[in-house]
């Protein structure tokens, strides 16, 4: 059952009501930010695993050559799924980079934040990488391998990174510019210091309400709009096919995508609770008090999955929060008691 509410886009740019706001639908497409750690990543790791062309305790170092430094020689596929490879947890990678390729090297050449596979911290970086071993190993770009191998195979026929390059046309709009994402950079309160980056050496910020473009900077401005962080835009159907697939073992259909024992490998606890890709703390709030095995994750312009395989359920949540633009304390709108009211209501 999927239900819409509210609206695709209500804000102009200067944070005006629009007089004519545009009805949402269950058929929009959101640019589901994180979630595409999960939905094509996280997937595509997956796949190949199960096909036996990579082992997720092979070293990074084996397909790419900058991780086979002193500091990075012993971080693995594990490490960047589970985010304890010691990457940084983010890097306004677009003040140095402005190409997949250039931004793969700045990534290799930055020293790591924190010890490898000691620590969990929630690392961008480090999904932006498998996105780099995935093409590595295909031999084609990140997009084309997600679109051939998950997508087209589970019939997600509105699922793709740059949506407007590939025709579509149905958006729910998030972010006026990335007001939050600049924040990051100038304002040391929030916790990221960059001392090398100067403010002034580049002003590329977007200056209008984003609609069919990925908010997440790092991967517009200095991945063309596809990483392994970000970038994916989808709708409520077209997810709740993979997240069908996982509840059925991998099974779609009378066919198996993905071999059971690969899909209870990549959704088994780990000692920080958590999966492979996949987020299984019953602490988070969109999956408060779930039952043993229940897996989910969220995405920063406001989507999340929560899935409780006991109970054959899933939530799937696709809320254009950014729309509404910064509050007076230069944050967006949390969710977390939304999503957790939610959860508690619907199970």
């Amino acid at each position: 059952m999927s239900k819409a509410y509210g609206y695709a886009n209500a804000y102009s740019f200067n944070g005006q009501p629009m007089e004519k706001p545009e009805l949402m639908t269950s058929g929009h497409m959101f640019d589901i930010a994180s979630l595409t750690k999960v939905v094509g990543t996280t997937t595509a790791i997956m796949v190949l695993a199960d096909k036996g062309q990579l082992s997720i305790d092979d070293l990074v170092g084996k397909y790419i050559s900058d991780f086979t430094s002193a500091d990075k020689k012993d971080i693995t596929i594990r490490h960047l799924l589970t985010h304890t490879s010691g990457l940084h947890d983010w890097y306004p990678m677009y003040y140095r980079s402005n190409n997949r390729q250039s931004t793969y090297k700045l990534i290799g050449s930055l020293p790591l934040k924190y010890p490898v596979g000691k620590e969990r911290h929630y690392s961008d970086l480090g999904f932006t990488i498998l996105g780099q071993i995935i093409e590595t190993i295909s031999g084609i770009p990140l997009e084309e391998y997600v679109d051939k191998n998950i997508f087209k195979s589970l019939g997600m026929k509105s699922s793709t990174y740059n949506p407007i390059k590939k025709g579509f046309t149905k958006f729910a709009a998030t972010s006026h510019g990335n007001p939050y994402e600049k924040r990051m950079v100038y304002d040391s309160s929030l916790g990221y210091q960059f001392p090398e980056i100067k403010h002034d050496s580049w002003n590329g910020w977007r200056q209008y309400t984003l609609r069919g473009e990925v908010n997440d900077g790092n991967a517009w401005y200095a991945n063309g709009g596809v990483s392994g962080a970000a970038g994916l835009f989808s709708t409520i159907s077209d997810i709740q096919r993979l997240v069908d697939m996982l509840l059925n073992k991998g099974r779609v259909g009378n066919k198996q995508f993905i071999s059971e024992k690969t899909v209870t490998t990549f959704l088994t606890q780990d000692r920080f609770l958590n999966g492979l890709g996949w987020m299984m703390d019953p602490a988070n709030s969109f999956m408060k008090g779930a039952p043993e095995g229940s897996f989910g994750h969220t995405g920063f312009t406001g989507t999340s999955i929560s899935v409780i395989p006991s109970e054959n359920m899933s939530i799937i949540l696709l809320i254009n929060r950014q729309n509404t633009g910064l509050n007076g304390k230069g944050e967006y709108y949390s969710l977390n008691s939304l999503r957790a009211e939610i959860f508690r209501h619907w199970r």
